[in-house]
């Protein structure tokens, strides 16, 4: 019986610090929701949740990184998705900001275990590898999934305003962010900045063809590269390949199309891209679809001669010392609130 009662008392204690949060750093709030497949980490960029606010949920673009690092001589510092680049109080003046960590990363990472492009190695023998473990949850519908969990917990807090969602996403977090606004009808608006509407591969045979123009390459060598990108993707629909090189995962399951999807949605969508960015440059193409199909939901902004992170190039390489986050993430808040 005192077995049973002690177990009671640790269920309960785990559960009070799920729904209480944790104080990260004087800077966010960390929660937790867990079950028997995976324990899902978020942080809420605020410490104190007593100001009733809609949601603001950011999904992250693609490696491992973590929300925090903990470093021997910074202590700890945040990432977080990258909303270091954003004006972020002026989110949090309207909304509660919401990052979910990447899957089978840590929330926290002891500097050890980051390589020195700021993401998470672990336990890989690689450190310009992921682990295996994240390489295998690294898949669109796991991420679209524990988002879904997320929000499902979000909904029921006081601090929380339902009357309106807000779920935006760069690189391949505009994916997510795509998948759970058809997945969640309390989506109002969706946020995609830098975005494919064709998938990830396709971007990849195309920048061949493009350094082939330029003359940077040979033909024959876009030709070779073009060839080993199909190679690849067909690896990615094989079984037996996928089990052998479990990274092809994420290939396979973020080239699907997204021009179906924000089609089928019927609330305000808005489309954010630099013009040098081979990844999303045939945005320019997705107003024909949404004129074709009579829809005006469609708010397309192109920020001209940036980058696929917004900084502006010069000699065909980017400044990162002219950055334009900011900007581009306070016109997508402002157009949020109209």
């Amino acid at each position: 019986m005192k077995l049973r009662i002690s177990f009671l008392c640790i269920i309960l204690s785990q559960f009070f610090i799920s729904q209480q949060g944790k104080i990260i750093n004087n800077q966010s709030t960390a929660f937790e929701v867990s079950n028997q497949d995976d324990t899902i980490e978020f942080i809420v960029y605020d410490t104190k949740l007593d100001h009733k606010k809609p949601v603001f949920l950011w999904c992250q673009g693609s490696l491992p990184y973590p929300i925090y690092v903990n470093s021997k001589e910074e202590g700890l510092w945040i990432i977080g998705g990258g909303i270091t680049n954003f004006d972020v109080e002026n989110i949090v003046e309207n909304y509660h900001l919401v990052i979910i960590a990447m899957p089978k990363t840590p929330l926290i990472a002891d500097e050890k275990d980051i390589n020195e492009s700021y993401w998470y190695f672990g336990n890989s023998k690689d450190k310009n590898r992921p682990t295996l473990e994240f390489q295998k949850a690294d898949y669109l519908e796991n991420y679209v999934n524990r988002a879904q969990k997320v929000l499902k917990f979000l909904n029921k807090q006081k601090w929380v305003d339902r009357s309106k969602l807000i779920v935006a996403g760069s690189s391949q977090g505009s994916k997510v962010a795509t998948k759970i606004a058809i997945a969640n009808k309390n989506v109002s608006k969706l946020g995609l900045f830098s975005a494919n509407p064709f998938g990830r591969i396709d971007q990849n045979i195309r920048e061949y063809r493009k350094q082939a123009e330029q003359k940077q390459i040979s033909w024959e060598a876009a030709d070779k590269g073009i060839e080993e990108e199909y190679q690849m993707f067909r690896d990615a629909y094989n079984p037996k390949k996928l089990a052998e090189k479990p990274e092809l995962l994420a290939w396979k399951s973020f080239s699907v199309s997204l021009l179906d999807d924000w089609l089928q949605f019927k609330k305000p969508i808005y489309l954010a891209y630099g013009t040098h960015d081979i990844a999303s440059d045939l945005n320019d193409l997705v107003p024909l679809y949404f004129i074709k199909e009579n829809k005006d939901n469609l708010t397309l902004k192109r920020y001209l001669n940036l980058e696929h992170n917004f900084f502006e190039v010069e000699n065909g390489k980017p400044n990162h010392e002219k950055p334009h986050w900011e900007e581009v993430m306070n016109d997508f808040v402002k157009w949020t609130l109209k």
